[in-house]
């Protein structure tokens, strides 16, 4: 593995030298959120330097490599009674496989439905080996919760989609797989179920997952036997099969739900367009915005509009949220405030001054 590493590293300087510009790939899996990395611009493969360097399960802690699939990391972890409890999405392939790696994992820095309950990617990130824009390996962070001295550069590369190099190792933070899950099923209009998932937020609940769409709410129950079953005792509703359950929890993990196949289709006729919205979760029903998908009690919203609408970012701004295009014409990269933005380009300038690698669609720097 020390040759694979030495090799992107000397392609890394050669593509510095030459001003050839890389696009950082893994299981390819994101790259309809990542976009057009634009012509002459060759990909830079991590799935060469790949599998688990260390694992201490009884300090909850693992490292792997880059392009380590996310599903030989879950059964190792699963063989242990383990987890990453944020669920992070695996996608899919153009063969249809889930293919999804550590290292894309970090660079998109998306979690699935339990992110509101549990956190997202950079709160289990305890440190990194990152391969910048000058060839260089650096380490930061190590494999402990208190290991921050000054920047805590390790969690800030969770969401950076390549902008400040390539994520080569990372270590992670675990948890004990929970022993009992629920999920349970209401029927109610969009306006009840976020005030409901308001009041039962206030409450000590095991309240792990929660989506809404289509006037259904489904609320997910993770921890102690005991906890689950009181909980679900006193909430009521219809409880799913469990199987039926994770396979539902799984596709909207994966965007692989029933609303986001028919997302894609739209959006891939031209005529229509998806947005990913992030809102305080007391955030009310958004006025017009009627095809809309409901997750982490509130707090991210999905919605599809005609091409063109830019109600969805007009109206999240009004909230005190923040909206982006990621399917569709509209799509693009989320415009920043001035200030946040020059931060941004300084971070750049910092770690790739050559600008040798093309960061994903997300960020417009």
């Amino acid at each position: 593995m020390q040759e694979a590493l030495a090799s992107l590293c000397e392609r890394v300087r050669a593509a510095g030298a030459d001003g050839t510009r890389l696009r950082i790939r893994g299981g390819d899996t994101k790259a309809f959120l990542a976009g057009d990395p634009g012509a002459g611009t060759q990909a830079f493969d991590m799935r060469p330097y790949a599998g688990i360097v260390g694992y201490a399960p009884s300090e909850l802690v693992i490292t792997a490599r880059a392009g380590t699939p996310l599903e030989e990391l879950a059964q190792t972890l699963a063989a242990r009674g383990q987890c990453l409890p944020f669920d992070p999405p695996r996608f899919a392939d153009a063969d249809g496989r889930l293919a999804g790696t550590v290292g894309g994992m970090v660079a998109a820095g998306l979690a699935g439905p339990a992110r509101a309950a549990l956190g997202g990617v950079r709160d289990y990130v305890l440190g990194v080996l990152l391969l910048d824009g000058r060839g260089t390996l650096l380490r930061f962070g190590g494999e402990v919760m208190k290991n921050v001295a000054g920047y805590d550069v390790s969690r800030l590369l969770a969401g950076s989609w390549g902008a400040l190099g390539a994520v080569c190792e990372v270590s992670l933070k675990v948890l004990p797989t929970p022993p009992a899950t629920r999920t349970l099923r209401f029927a109610m209009g969009q306006a009840d179920a976020l005030g409901q998932l308001r009041a039962w937020s206030a409450q000590p609940l095991p309240l792990n997952a929660s989506v809404w769409w289509r006037d259904t709410l489904a609320v997910r129950l993770r921890g102690a036997q005991a906890a689950v079953s009181s909980a679900a005792r006193r909430l009521g509703g219809e409880a799913i099969p469990d199987a039926l359950a994770e396979a539902f929890w799984d596709g909207l993990r994966d965007l692989r739900d029933e609303f986001f196949i028919e997302a894609r289709q739209a959006t891939a006729l031209g005529g229509r367009a998806l947005w990913r919205l992030a809102l305080p979760p007391t955030t009310p029903p958004l006025a017009g915005l009627d095809d809309t998908l409901i997750e982490w009690a509130g707090g991210q919203r999905w919605v599809l509009v005609d091409a063109g609408d830019e109600r969805p970012a007009t109206l999240a701004a009004a909230a005190g949220g923040h909206a982006r295009c990621v399917l569709g014409p509209s799509a693009r990269p989320t415009a920043l405030d001035p200030a946040l933005l020059a931060i941004h380009r300084r971070l750049r300038e910092a770690y790739d001054p050559h600008g040798v690698f093309v960061p994903g669609r997300p960020l417009a720097i």
